[in-house]
């Protein structure tokens, strides 16, 4: 599992453990009854406190999405994969949704908007940017 975080970004470092794991187990690039790694592991992968990385796993296990696997740690657990991909949808919905209500009331018509989605959209695919 590849997983970055953004000090400054303005999102706290424990909730974008969460959404990378929540976004790579959407993906499916973290499979169900994959194990994570160790909350050290991370923790010194990341350069963050260990403390932080354990407060991430314990969100995603009160969610549903990892399980405790005795003497072996956390995995992902069955029926995470709709979950998170439930999730995803609805914080991208929530995202795309404050870019609109940004646009609409900047009075950027809808025809500006769909030229500049397929635009990025495009750039995006053929890795310009």
């Amino acid at each position: 599992m590849q997983c970055h975080v953004h000090p400054n970004n303005g999102i706290p470092i424990y909730e974008q453990i969460c959404r990378q794991v929540r976004f790579a187990v959407a993906n499916e690039s973290l499979a169900v009854g994959e194990h994570v790694p160790s909350v050290r592991e991370l923790a010194t992968r990341l350069a963050v406190n260990a403390n932080t990385v354990a407060r991430a796993y314990r969100e995603l296990q009160s969610d549903g999405i990892l399980l405790p696997i005795r003497g072996t740690g956390l995995a992902v657990a069955p029926g995470a994969v709709r979950l998170c991909q439930k999730t995803r949808l609805k914080m991208i919905r929530e995202r795309l949704r404050s870019v609109l209500q940004e646009a609409q009331q900047n009075d950027v018509t809808k025809a500006e908007l769909r030229e500049l989605f397929e635009s990025e959209w495009k750039s995006l695919k053929s890795g310009k940017r």
